[in-house]
């Protein structure tokens, strides 16, 4: 832990970085991939799927109803199409027990 929270906050930079000077497909990836990170640590979703997605399914609690408002100011419909997009990796992974730990 005390080598990945430098490493993310550095991760974090670069991303700022390369949004502003840098390729846009490095810079979307970087955002994709802390997308993902803040959806698995602060919101308790997979680590697979987006904060819109995930807000998409759980569209009926009030944490995921700010999400969708937000995100609706940018681009309507954005949760819906970001579970539309990613929801059969979802089901592919939790079919297949992959979310599940592979050391004990």
């Amino acid at each position: 832990m005390t080598a990945i929270v430098p490493l993310a906050v550095s991760g974090y930079v670069l991303i700022v970085y390369v949004g502003f000077f840098g390729r846009t497909d490095r810079g979307r990836a970087g955002v994709r991939a802390l997308d993902h990170f803040v959806n698995a640590t602060l919101f308790n979703g997979h680590a697979w799927e987006s904060v819109s997605s995930h807000a998409w399914r759980e569209r009926h609690q009030s944490w995921a109803k700010r999400v969708i408002w937000i995100t609706d100011h940018f681009q309507k419909d954005h949760c819906h199409r970001a579970n539309k997009r990613e929801q059969p990796i979802v089901d592919l992974v939790l079919s297949k027990g992959l979310q599940h730990r592979t050391i004990k």
